[in-house]
């Protein structure tokens, strides 16, 4: 459940045809994404980051600024801010907290980091699969938690660089104090530096197919981690808001599209079969990103679908 397809294929066999000439919102395809009328991932949640295999102190630091910047406060940030981004899934909330005349509660969240586990040492080998994920995803926290295993770039995942480039599920919490835990959240996204980055770190890094643009420079010169986060970011938005795949999505429950996955390749308007879009560049750096975050870090995240638009809405 919520596999994340690869970007570029979807990009690619969505749009083969047509360069520039539909708007995304004007496609059959993007006024379809259906409530299922299940629950949405809410409350407090904390996301824990599982690190499995080498990664260096700078690039577990860009991940941790990214999740903490979902919930920075947006007077602390430049605009537009990874929150501002988070902030289009409220939309997703609002319309599942019941009918006017009958309103139930809305639910609402609100993501903080928490722990962080190293698993430096390979603990399962560099070859893995999907259980051997799960595996990993249970050394988490499993009440009010997602759970994210991060992959380094020599670790193998069953159908990494083939199909996706992570996935999200969840999985029933071990037992408490004698109870069942309810369901938790968890998420998966490889580094894909040196297996597969044409595939999931475009648009840093050329593609395998299609258009051969001049790749763009990744915001903090980490092409990898740069692509996990994009990846990472669509996961999350996914697992808020189809968490147990009978949420917001469209197609089939075992390969769905969801908030972020509704708008392949697109980070920016004027956005088309090789080009992301119009996006801000760094200055010093030559970086192109589109949202700001904590502690000075610039991030590109994929555009999300406006369930009360039914367009594909993007920071710049």
């Amino acid at each position: 459940m919520g596999s994340f397809l690869v970007n570029l294929f979807l990009f690619l066999s969505l749009f083969q045809i047509s360069v520039s000439a539909r708007r995304l919102e004007e496609t059959e395809q993007f006024r379809l994404l259906k409530y299922h009328n299940g629950p949405l991932l809410s409350g407090k949640i904390t996301v824990n980051l599982i690190w499995y295999g080498k990664f260096k102190p700078s690039q577990r630091a860009i991940v941790s600024d990214f999740i903490t910047s979902l919930s920075h406060s947006p007077a602390n940030t430049h605009q537009p801010s990874v929150a501002t981004w988070w902030k289009t899934t409220e939309k997703y909330y609002k319309l599942a907290s019941g009918d006017k005349k009958n309103p139930s509660p809305r639910p609402s969240l609100s993501m903080s980091l928490g722990k962080q586990i190293l698993d430096e040492g390979y603990s399962l080998g560099k070859s893995l699969s999907e259980k051997q994920i799960l595996k990993l995803a249970y050394r988490g926290d499993q009440h009010d938690a997602v759970n994210v295993v991060l992959t380094a770039n020599d670790v193998a995942v069953q159908g990494f660089c083939m199909s996706k480039c992570g996935t999200h599920g969840s999985a029933p919490g071990r037992s408490l104090k004698g109870k069942r835990s309810s369901k938790f959240a968890y998420i998966w996204v490889g580094d894909s530096a040196t297996q597969c980055p044409g595939q999931c770190a475009w648009p840093f890094h050329a593609p395998v197919y299609g258009p051969q643009n001049p790749p763009l420079v990744s915001p903090n010169n980490d092409v990898g981690i740069d692509g996990v986060i994009i990846n990472l970011a669509s996961l999350l938005a996914g697992a808020a808001t189809n968490p147990f795949g009978n949420g917001y999505f469209q197609g089939p429950q075992t390969a769905p599209l969801e908030a972020a996955t509704a708008c392949p390749g697109v980070y920016g308007k004027g956005a088309y079969p090789g080009y992301a879009g119009n996006l801000l560049v760094d200055s010093e750096t030559g970086g192109s990103f589109n949202a700001y975050g904590a502690n000075g870090r610039k991030f590109m995240l994929p555009a999300l679908y406006d369930p009360t638009t039914s367009v594909c809405s993007t920071l710049v």
